[in-house]
């Protein structure tokens, strides 16, 4: 059930709209501390919808959720989990994007 709730809630991470997708990230946000690690079936497609484009965003409200829903996952699912995604996810990234997710794995 997870599965297929985030697998629809996905494609409003990358919304066109930007209003769509920065309250897609705001919900994630709110929505991290109360499932917790419950998300770990989906942590591997819920970190690319979130780092892909939304963290090199010129947008200062989505780059703002954006890094707020990386800093929730960080604090609330277990690290163990995140390493993977979080090291696929730097190396092909650029810019501010790559220098984020690179801090956050140091």
């Amino acid at each position: 059930m997870l599965l297929q709730i985030f697998d629809a809630f996905k494609s409003r991470l990358h919304d066109f709209n930007s209003k769509v997708n920065q309250v897609a990230l705001e919900t994630m946000h709110k929505m991290i501390p109360l499932l917790k690690d419950s998300l770990s079936p989906v942590i591997n497609m819920l970190i690319p919808a979130v780092v892909d484009n939304n963290l090199n965003s010129k947008n200062p409200g989505i780059y703002a959720a954006a890094t707020n829903v990386i800093q929730a996952l960080c604090q609330h699912i277990d690290n163990s989990l995140l390493l993977q995604p979080f090291c696929t996810k730097a190396q092909f990234l650029n810019g501010k994007a790559k220098q984020d997710l690179t801090e956050k794995l140091a």
